[in-house]
């Protein structure tokens, strides 16, 4: 054991859980975009003592951007005293709003009973909060280290990652020569690797029909009914199709090793924008639905988009008036990093170190900026791996474990010295 990296995280437990607490009580929800630049400010400040340089980069111009909701991301770099590698800890700031059914204040930071509670916790300011504790660790263990350390704090991942990650890609933020090595601490259970994630296709939907008074639906065309005839199809034929497609990507949870769709919203009328509203006398003449496909890497996206477009040019041509558009909203392909990538098997060293077990090898059943690293950055020695439990995130009471956090910490400054100094130890 690395006793002297691992007492260097031990010493900052209570650093550990008091960053996680500040770091939940900025309100950072997304949308519209709160409290991102204080949230990105106090990360730069806390790093910029540690004598990383510093960077705030607004990325003006994507969607969301305003004076009022600036896209600010914070990076920030430590080189060492000699050549080397780079590794960069990339944490998403922004987080989903709270919502209804809490017991503690979603932004307060409680600590209680071995845990951190609030919006973030687990998705994934813990996670943050803990690749900074690992590089402080190793940064005061080996002094000397060779290679460089970035950490980013970067907006938007809920929404697509546009304004953060994706952005500081097209500037050459995760390029080489820049940076080798990417680990992103999404909440995936902390003796875990995330290899990737399936694919994804969001797309909308909008029949078409003709406005007439709601008394005599007969002068005019229900695009509300024609949107029923693409569910009934796609009840009738796709998802029955979609459930029996398989990968072997090991995807978690076990039903996600399938393909899915999701129907993200459906909206038809004159009313739909008014709450409580009055009911309007009129045939609706255009209804818009909203699908969230997730494919696997056996697929290819075209197909994927044709078992759509199929069903709605064959109801076309098989149901009177039937008419339809379709637009693209976000497509990513699947990823999946191979097992014996080095930013995998150095974590997968810190695991084996600290829990005497190899490491469950998953895939994440949702994308995160992985995508954007690999896509625009073209970085593949990219993982997720941090502390927290995926199914408390977006969840009431969300929360991370401090021995978690801690563990993972331990885990990730491994990493760094198996990847940066070549060893596990010395």
């Amino acid at each position: 054991m690395n006793e002297r990296l691992l007492k260097a995280v031990d010493d900052r437990v209570d650093d550990l859980v008091a960053l996680t607490a500040d770091l939940i009580r900025f309100p950072t929800i997304n949308p519209p975009g709160e409290a991102y630049r204080l949230c990105a400010e106090y990360i730069g400040a806390r790093l910029k003592k540690q004598g990383f340089e510093i960077e705030f980069i607004r990325a003006e111009g994507t969607p969301g951007d305003t004076d009022r909701y600036p896209r600010v991301n914070v990076v920030a770099r430590f080189d060492g005293r000699s050549p080397g590698a780079c590794v960069h800890f990339n944490s998403h700031i922004d987080v989903v709003e709270a919502g209804e059914g809490w017991t503690v204040d979603p932004f307060a930071g409680v600590v209680k009973d071995g845990r951190v509670y609030g919006r973030g916790a687990c998705d994934m300011k813990g996670g943050l909060a803990a690749s900074i504790i690992a590089a402080e660790a190793f940064m005061e263990a080996y002094p000397d280290f060779p290679g460089a350390i970035e950490i980013s704090g970067t907006v938007d991942e809920e929404s697509g990652g546009f304004g953060g990650v994706a952005h500081l890609a097209k500037l050459g933020y995760f390029s080489a020569p820049r940076i080798d090595h990417v680990i992103i601490p999404e909440p995936l259970n902390k003796d875990r690797i995330c290899l990737g994630h399936r694919g994804v296709w969001w797309a909308e939907i909008e029949t078409k029909g003709e406005i007439a008074h709601g008394s005599m639906p007969f002068l005019g065309d229900n695009a509300v009914r024609h949107m029923g005839a693409v569910l009934q199809a796609f009840e009738d034929e796709l998802f029955p199709a979609l459930d029996r497609k398989m990968t072997r990507m090991p995807v978690v949870p076990e039903g996600a090793r399938r393909s899915t769709m999701n129907i993200n919203s459906i909206h038809g009328g004159q009313t739909e924008d008014f709450r409580p509203g009055l009911p309007s006398p009129n045939v609706p003449d255009a209804c818009r639905l909203t699908i969230d496909r997730r494919f696997l890497l056996e697929e290819d996206l075209g197909t994927v988009k044709s078992e759509v477009t199929d069903i709605l040019d064959r109801l076309k041509r098989e149901r009177k008036k039937f008419d339809y558009e379709i637009r693209d909203i976000m497509e990513v392909l699947p990823l999946m990093t191979e097992r014996d990538a080095p930013v995998v098997k150095a974590v997968a060293k810190g695991i084996m170190e600290i829990f005497d077990r190899e490491p469950d090898y998953v895939i994440s059943p949702g994308t995160y900026d992985q995508k954007h690293i690999a896509r625009i950055g073209h970085i593949y020695d990219c993982i997720a791996y941090g502390p927290g439990i995926l199914d408390l995130a977006h969840r009431p009471d969300e929360w991370v474990g401090i021995t978690d956090m801690v563990e993972s910490a331990k885990v990730m400054a491994i990493g760094l010295n198996v990847l940066l100094r070549g060893k596990i130890a010395g």
